[in-house]
């Protein structure tokens, strides 16, 4: 993203749409909700116009018009497409689940979704388990921490133990890190996360029980899955995506200047054709059951528009290094001509809380030397740091992931009142700041 720009001469300025398209995010549902509801889609395309004709006028057409579709074709369609496809997907398996709404229920159901997370996708697993647990707490009062610990594990803490857990693991796999290196080096950095969260969890929803002054009738919870079939469809887009990483064919096509290889041009497909099966082959009844509904895939269609393309300049501006606008920035993660792990932890994790955290990945993975042995070996730590920070940060906001617009889209859905933009930050910074530190102390 971003190469063919003449990233140095790049000011600081250039920022600007990608901050307004933040502060839109942040307060535009705060200040104007139902202008935001109805227009946010028009919103989102006026700052990429923005971004769009300042590049035209500064770099003529050639060039913006290779930077724009290599951003669509290798980061926004690839990226649209997988999420659409885990969406259809595990929106075509009923997990039906009757069991009291016990602290103890819930806390199973968070710990299922966040072992599922690293092997079907942070988006995956959020889709498949976020209908079971609003389904068994759908008479309870106080739901809102539900879905905010669902947000921290499932949708995001989940995914680093797998390539096809997030996105930046993904692109650390393409750039030829072994597969089951996150599994080997993030599985403990995960559990130091995850178990004091599940605790707080537990104590959390337990205190509200008592609040609500709810009695339990004993009953044995029953588990009934419809739309089986769609088991077998997540295994194949495990399989397109491991096949894109490990096909690795001399031809590619080139469209509109940008080259489009084969075995994602493959992968893309398969994922459609997935997502098509599903819709077709899933009964509608499951569907209704579901309470299935484009509009969650819409939104994040919509906003992460104008997300990837007013961060063109962005990602620019930080690969330009030392010679960019944020030179300073850059020189933190380098002490003596030896990486910061601390500070790469961190200064990932800031971005990938505000920027899309696959790029993000990409940058510092780069910034560290790019050398994939080196990263894997001596400089492990720094990939360490590189990895944690782009997966677990993205919790710290709702457009950190993905899946966590689509989880509050979902649960506003079923008439809760989700935090917003900035309370939601206070719910993070609470909760998992203070683990942030302890692992950062541990680890670097």
């Amino acid at each position: 993203m971003a190469h063919g720009l003449a990233s140095q001469s790049l000011s600081f300025w250039w920022i600007l749409p990608f901050g307004g398209m933040l502060g839109s995010l942040a307060l535009m549902p705060l200040l104007a909700i139902h202008f935001w509801e109805a227009h946010y889609g028009k919103i989102a395309f006026g700052w990429s116009f923005i971004t769009i004709a300042a590049l035209l006028g500064i770099f003529g057409i050639p060039l913006v018009q290779t930077e724009i579709l290599g951003t669509l074709f290798h980061h926004y369609l690839p990226f649209i497409i997988m999420i659409g496809a885990l969406y259809t997907i595990s929106g075509g398996i009923q997990i039906d689940v009757e069991a009291s709404a016990t602290p103890a229920v819930n806390t199973a159901l968070l710990v299922i979704g966040t072992l599922l997370a690293g092997w079907i996708g942070t988006t995956g697993a959020s889709m498949l388990l976020i209908r079971p647990m609003l389904h068994v707490n759908r008479k309870r009062s106080y739901r809102v921490h539900h879905m905010i610990f669902f947000i921290f594990l499932v949708a995001n803490i989940g995914g680093a133990l797998t390539p096809l857990g997030d996105p930046p693991l993904f692109l650390g796999f393409l750039n030829g890190v072994s597969f089951f290196w996150p599994t080997q080096h993030l599985i403990l950095p995960m559990i130091v996360m995850v178990l004091p969260l599940l605790i707080l969890f537990y104590g959390i929803d337990a205190y509200f029980v008592s609040k609500e002054g709810i009695v339990f009738k004993k009953i044995r919870p029953q588990l009934n899955i419809k739309g089986k079939l769609n088991g077998f469809l997540f295994l194949g887009v495990i399989g397109f995506v491991l096949l894109s990483g490990l096909w690795h064919p001399t031809h590619s096509l080139t469209l509109g200047g940008v080259p489009l290889e084969l075995q994602n041009l493959l992968r893309d497909s398969g994922l459609v054709l997935l997502a098509i099966l599903s819709w077709v082959l899933t009964p509608s009844a499951i569907h209704k059951a579901n309470r299935f509904s484009w509009e969650p895939l819409k939104e994040v269609a919509k906003l992460f528009f104008g997300i990837f393309i007013t961060v063109i300049p962005v990602i620019a501006i930080l690969n330009a290094g030392p010679q960019g606008a944020m030179a300073p920035l850059v020189a933190l993660v380098e002490v003596g001509g030896q990486p910061h792990n601390t500070m790469y932890f961190w200064l990932t994790g800031l971005l990938s809380s505000f920027l899309d955290n696959a790029p993000t990945y990409l940058v510092f993975f780069n910034m560290a030397g790019g050398d994939v042995s080196l990263l894997m070996s001596t400089l492990s730590q720094t990939l360490v740091a590189i990895s944690l920070g782009s997966v677990f940060m993205g919790a710290m906001t709702y457009i950190g992931n993905t899946p966590n617009f689509m989880v509050k889209s979902i649960a506003e859905g079923h008439n809760i009142s989700m935090p917003s933009f900035f309370a939601y930050m206070a719910w993070s910074l609470t909760l998992l700041l203070p683990l942030f530190l302890l692992l950062s102390w541990w680890l670097f």
